[in-house]
């Protein structure tokens, strides 16, 4: 990027830009003008329609919980882009979050998905409404990831015979019970939260859906960053159904099956511990 791309932003009095981080997706950048502070995602060569998934989930999400901004949306030499916002970081309550996740899965909707499916570079997530929580996440994520899994060597006699177990489970159990398709985050890790300067809690980078928000509480389990008053506080909100520990694994299978594509066999050993409970 230089300031003849940055010029075409629909921005004016550029003073200053930097990269930062912004994860391993996009490349990040923070924009400064006379008037304002921006967070800038860039995709290198794609389409304008790159960014359609991300910008419609933060503005779903945005009517309830405080993210990020969408300002503008576009392509420039052949680069997608995302302009939005500039968030200031401080330091704020678990217990805040907990409720503001609650309200966010308290907005529901009458079928499971997306208007638009994600793109993480090379892997479309398929986001097709369904009526069946069952089908939509047996077929458009866990077979997903067991397909990904083949093409990527990481996949393997044992581990397909665990997952048809674990897929039939699901699939039953969600034969008889119902599920409310609540307004998901869909990537609802410890990165993907952060504080505004007065302590407001505030999501980025959504992979949103609507689906069963335990799907959601299932990747605050994995790698930590979430105690036990955000437990509490969401409960006060949006209290669990019983049997939630029970029903977590096959939500955990589907984050630690999609860094076992990503990763390799360091997230071997988490899967199969998984799928050895079926």
């Amino acid at each position: 990027m230089n300031q003849d791309w940055l010029a075409q932003l629909p921005i004016t009095n550029i003073i200053d830009y930097r990269a930062v981080s912004g994860g391993d997706i996009n490349d990040a950048y923070k924009i400064d003008t006379t008037d304002h502070e921006y967070f800038l995602k860039v995709q290198p060569n794609k389409t304008a329609d790159y960014f359609d998934h991300e910008k419609a989930g933060l503005e779903a999400i945005g009517k309830v919980v405080n993210v990020p901004t969408p300002i503008a949306q576009g392509q420039i030499d052949g680069d997608a882009y995302l302009l939005l916002n500039w968030i200031n970081s401080g330091d704020g309550f678990q217990s805040d979050l907990g409720s503001a996740v609650a309200k966010m899965h308290l907005v529901h909707n009458d079928k499971f998905g997306f208007d638009y499916n994600h793109q993480s570079k090379a892997v479309v997530k398929n986001n097709q409404w369904q009526t069946s929580w069952a089908k939509f996440y047996s077929e458009q994520r866990l077979d997903m990831v067991a397909r990904l899994a083949k093409e990527k060597h990481v996949w393997n006699a044992t581990r397909q015979a665990g997952f048809d177990k674990m897929r039939a489970a699901f699939v039953d159990y969600y034969q008889t019970h119902d599920v409310v398709p609540s307004l998901l985050h869909g990537d609802l890790w410890s990165g993907n939260y952060m504080f505004e300067a007065d302590g407001t809690p505030t999501l980025i980078d959504p992979d949103a859906l609507y689906g069963d928000r335990e799907y959601d509480l299932a990747m605050t389990t994995i790698f930590g960053g979430f105690d036990q008053d955000f437990y509490d506080s969401y409960n006060q909100e949006y209290p669990l159904e019983p049997g939630f520990q029970e029903r977590l694994p096959w939500y955990q299978f589907y984050y630690l099956g999609f860094h076992l594509v990503l990763f390799g066999e360091t997230y071997g050993g988490s899967v199969d511990r998984i799928l050895s409970q079926y």
